[in-house]
C-alpha cells in the first residue's frame, strides 16, 4: 500500500483528496493545525483503518515516521479573508512550510506536489492565462502576501528539482468550488450563495464586468490526481476555461436559489483581477485531463450542501466583515 502526506487536509481542496487518495487504496497521512482548515471535513474518515491524523503546523520541523511515497502540499490559507487576517503565516506556509515538505520528500525519496494557484498570474495582461506567461503582480499590494509565497513557492520547488533530482509537480489551481467551502470566506460562490441564503442583496464589486472560470471540486481533483502520477515537472493548469462575469454570475445565483434579491455594487478592491481563464491546453495533452462537470450542475450540487448548513453557520458573524476584503 502506497503512502501519501497531505498538508492543509482539513481544508476544503484537502479534504476531498484525502477522500479520493483512500478511495484509490492508498494509506493517507492527514496533517492540519486548523489554522482555516475545519476538522468537520474529516470526520467522517476517523475510524478508516488507512487514515492517521497529525495536528502539525508545517512551518515547524516536520517527522513521519517510516516510508512515503508521495506529499501534497496544500497547506496555506486560500481565501482573501484569511490571507489578510493572517499575512504572515501565508508568507511563512509558502515559505518555510514549502522549505521543510522539499526537505521531507528528499529525505524520503517521496515525490511532491505543491499547490500553486492561479494568482500567480495577478491582474493578467495575456487571457486566457498559458503557463508560460510571468504574470502582472504587485508585490506590494494587499494581495502580495498570497501572490508572492506561491511565487516563491514554485521557485524553489523547482531548485529542488534541478539542483537535488527532486521529483516534483506543480498545479496551478483556478477558481474551484463544492461542499465543504466554508461560506462567506471571500471567495465570490460561498459569499453570493450565502448572502442569498440570508435573504440579502449580493455584493458586486466594480461594475460586474471582471470574469472568472469555476471548476466543480471533483474535476480539479482529477486533474490533481493525474497530475501526481504524470511525469511532467513544469506548472500545469487546471481549471474549468468556461469564462463568465461576476454580474452574470451573480444572476444565475439569484435564478438558482429562488430568491428576489437585487444586485447592488461597490468600489472595486486593490489589485482585484479584471480577468481569470484557464488555457488548459497543457493539462489536455499531458494529461488527457478536462472539466466534465458543468457549472449548472456543480452549482446545484454547492447549494444544497450550503442549504444544509445549520442556522448558525449560516449566521455566523464572520459574514459582517467579508465585505471588507477582497472577493476573490
Amino acid at each position: 500500500m502506497k503512502k501519501v502526506l497531505i498538508t492543509g487536509a482539513a481544508g476544503f481542496l484537502g479534504s476531498h483528496l484525502c477522500d479520493r487518495f483512500i478511495k484509490e487504496g492508498y494509506y493517507v497521512i492527514a496533517m492540519d493545525n486548523f489554522i482555516t482548515g475545519d476538522k468537520k471535513n474529516l470526520i467522517h474518515l476517523k475510524e478508516n483503518p488507512n487514515f492517521n491524523f497529525i495536528e502539525h503546523d508545517v512551518t515547524e520541523f516536520i517527522k513521519i515516521d517510516g516510508n512515503l511515497d508521495y506529499i501534497l502540499h496544500f497547506a496555506s490559507p486560500a481565501s482573501p479573508i484569511d490571507y489578510l487576517k493572517i499575512p504572515i503565516q501565508t508568507l511563512k506556509v509558502g515559505s518555510l512550510g514549502t522549505h521543510n515538505l522539499l526537505g521531507l520528500a528528499k529525505a524520503k525519496n517521496a515525490r511532491i506536489l505543491i499547490a500553486s494557484t492561479s494568482e500567480v498570474y495577478g491582474d493578467p495582461l495575456v487571457h486566457p492565462q498559458t503557463e508560460d506567461y510571468y504574470g502582472n503582480v504587485s508585490t506590494i499590494g494587499p494581495r502580495g502576501v498570497y501572490d508572492e509565497a506561491k511565487r516563491f513557492q514554485e521557485s524553489i520547488t523547482m531548485a529542488y528539482h534541478r539542483f537535488h533530482g527532486l521529483e516534483t509537480r506543480i498545479v496551478r489551481i483556478f477558481n474551484t468550488y463544492g461542499p465543504r467551502m466554508r461560506l462567506n470566506d471571500g471567495r465570490v460562490i460561498p459569499a453570493f450563495m450565502g448572502q442569498a441564503l440570508r435573504g440579502e442583496d449580493l455584493t458586486v464589486f466594480g461594475d460586474g464586468s471582471q470574469t472568472r472560470s469555476f471548476c466543480y471540486v471533483d474535476d480539479q481533483v482529477e486533474g490533481i490526481f493525474k497530475l501526481l502520477l504524470s511525469d511532467y515537472s513544469n506548472p500545469v493548469n487546471i481549471g474549468n476555461p468556461h469564462e463568465i462575469t461576476i454580474k452574470e454570475f451573480a444572476e444565475e445565483i439569484i435564478k438558482l436559489t429562488g430568491t428576489n434579491q437585487k444586485v447592488i455594487y461597490k468600489d472595486l478592491p486593490v489589485d482585484d483581477p479584471m480577468q481569470r481563464q484557464p488555457d488548459i491546453s497543457l493539462a489536455k495533452k499531458i494529461l488527457n485531463w478536462e472539466p466534465k462537470v458543468g457549472r449548472a450542475e456543480g452549482m446545484k450540487i454547492t447549494f444544497e450542501y450550503f442549504k444544509s448548513l445549520s442556522q448558525e453557520e449560516l449566521y455566523r458573524s464572520e459574514h459582517k466583515d467579508f465585505e471588507k476584503h477582497i472577493i476573490r
